[in-house]
């Protein structure tokens, strides 16, 4: 990653709380982020529980820099949109991977990762990577 290329990453959630509150802790443990761009995409347009392709696009849009955008999502059907919203083709900037992680940690690893500098293959890795974090 050059300094104006960091890989983007967006975070999709049923609700816009969670999707918010997530990406904010994801920023704060990785020092701010310094210029990582991070776009929370949550719940439905109307403020409501759900999915919105709308608002996955435009987060996607939003982040996207050229190195590509890294979204990872909280459950089933967010997975559904967002990979309704690939098979479109159009709807997402190039070079956007749906990285399978768990939600919070793979958000945490994602944004460290890309902070440091990482590229796309490394932010999926380290996101994909917090499947293995033990807590016991």
């Amino acid at each position: 990653m050059s300094e104006d290329r960091p890989v983007g990453i967006v975070l999709v959630s049923h609700s816009a709380q969670v999707a918010a509150a997530v990406a904010e802790l994801a920023k704060g443990l990785a020092g701010g982020a310094g210029g990582i761009p991070v776009a929370p995409a949550g719940g439905t347009e109307g403020g409501g529980l759900g999915t919105s392709a709308e608002l996955i696009s435009a987060a996607a849009a939003s982040v996207d820099r050229g190195a590509g955008v890294a979204v990872l999502t909280d459950l089933g059907s967010a997975v559904l949109t967002v990979k309704a919203l690939l098979a479109e083709g159009d709807e997402l900037p190039e070079g956007t991977r749906l990285v399978d992680a768990p939600f919070v940690e793979g958000a945490v690893a994602a944004v460290v990762t890309a902070t440091a500098g990482g590229d796309l293959d490394a932010v999926e890795a380290a996101a994909a990577e917090a499947y293995s974090y033990r807590k016991l």
